[in-house]
């Protein structure tokens, strides 16, 4: 383990990938700053951790300004820097909706976390970065495999995973001045607690319901920490990691 720990912030701690990639990362040296808007989900998060990991807990909803700029005050004042952001927290929105009847403040509820919440927190950490002395950090933001194509009625979260591309791409060249790199993860399938129904049976294009492979989500935490190992003179931009038979490639 390296003497001086870096400093990662990982939002949507509390469960699911976030947690997975908080733990690959306490437990590989990093400092982590677990984000998320329930205190006791960060709380148990932190409570997985081994006795040497160095792990802070700070409840935050991403959705809101005044709070993202809070929790980075927090993760500055207690570590010092920021070195990684994890731009994680996300929602799936409501299911078995046609695009036809989507409420609008479903729709809105899901661009909020989604998109708007990811912007919030890649702003905060870019400035921090920016400023901090040695300059510089990396962002990775988890994108979907909705960021490539859509399941049926999904329009929300679709579209802010398509939107979230475009974000990655744009923080990518506005931080070369800074020693920033910005890559994003698309993930398919990881079994975490919002994945369960897919072994059971899952909607499909032709409106058929199936059920779909999953994989572990400790493959989804390696592949971040791989990411985030690298030198911020290599950046991978966009890497996919999947189910291996899930109906992505081909025909399904």
């Amino acid at each position: 383990m390296s003497a001086v720990r870096k400093i990662a912030v990982v939002t949507g701690a509390g469960s699911g990938i976030g947690r997975a990639v908080a733990l690959e990362l306490a437990s590989t040296g990093w400092s982590v700053a677990l984000a998320g808007r329930t205190a006791g989900t960060l709380d148990e998060t932190a409570s997985l951790t081994g006795p040497d990991a160095d792990v802070l807990a700070v409840p935050a909803d991403v959705t809101d300004p005044a709070a993202v700029t809070a929790l980075f005050t927090t993760v500055r004042e207690h570590f010092g820097r920021v070195d990684l952001l994890f731009n994680n927290a996300g929602t799936f929105g409501p299911g078995g909706i046609g695009f036809a009847d989507l409420p609008y403040e479903a729709w809105r509820k899901v661009v909020d976390v989604n998109l708007n919440g990811a912007f919030l927190c890649a702003q905060a950490a870019f400035r921090q970065m920016r400023d901090q002395d040695p300059r510089g950090g990396r962002i990775i933001n988890n994108g979907s495999i909705s960021a490539h194509v859509p399941r049926p009625d999904s329009a929300p979260y679709t579209a802010t995973k398509h939107a979230l591309t475009g974000l990655t791409k744009s923080i990518a060249l506005d931080g070369r001045p800074y020693r920033i790199a910005c890559g994003q993860i698309d993930i398919g399938n990881a079994a975490t607690d919002m994945t369960r129904a897919m072994q059971q049976g899952v909607r499909q294009a032709n409106g058929d319901l199936a059920p779909e492979p999953v994989m572990d989500v400790t493959d989804v935490a390696r592949t971040v920490r791989h990411m985030a190992d690298l030198p911020l003179e290599a950046n991978i931009p966009f890497a996919t990691v999947m189910a291996t038979n899930m109906p992505y490639v081909g025909r399904g």
